[in-house]
């Protein structure tokens, strides 16, 4: 099984924070971008690349690949950074066996279905529902831009905005 020393959702992926911050502060032997549709797109798939920090491997593979490789020998005690773009992609790699303590939350992108819940994260209903069920797999859900920031529980949050009781 590979470790994951932190499975990370971002809207944005692979940027600067995670690159520099995350990266280093974890000690990672890879960062696995576990995306359909960026695995399909040839450009996002290279700025993603462009972004990864010098040395390090980066891979753009689907979420199903992910869990595949998580069930192959081959890659036990691989210590890797895994960043999905939305909450529906974090529950996919849960359920298929992907084991983490903690997610953490980077930014949600906002459009008209979502509420803003801090100044990075925009949920939906839908992401709120995905969150409970995170949380039912016993999963801490922390909001945190670079290791160096104070964890914000998402659900102080969530409740702050009356948006969960």
């Amino acid at each position: 099984m590979l470790q994951v020393q932190l499975l990370r959702i971002d809207s944005r992926l692979l940027h600067g924070q995670v690159a520099t911050n995350w990266a280093r502060v974890l000690k990672i032997d890879r960062i696995i971008v576990a995306s359909d549709s960026v695995a399909q797109d040839a450009i996002r798939k290279t700025l993603i690349k462009q972004a990864s920090p010098p040395g390090l491997r980066t891979h753009i593979v689907p979420v199903q690949k992910v869990i595949r490789i998580n069930q192959d020998s081959r890659f036990d005690g691989e210590k890797v950074l895994l960043l999905v773009e939305s909450p529906q992609d974090a529950l996919r790699l849960i359920l298929g066996g992907i084991e983490v303590l903690r997610i953490n939350i980077g930014s949600l992108s906002f459009d008209n279905s979502k509420k803003m819940i801090s100044d990075t994260v925009a949920v939906s209903q839908r992401d709120i529902q995905v969150f409970q069920l995170l949380s039912q797999h016993g999963i801490r859900l922390e909001i945190q831009q670079v290791s160096s920031d104070s964890k914000k529980d998402i659900w102080k949050l969530l409740k702050n905005k009356k948006l969960v009781d």
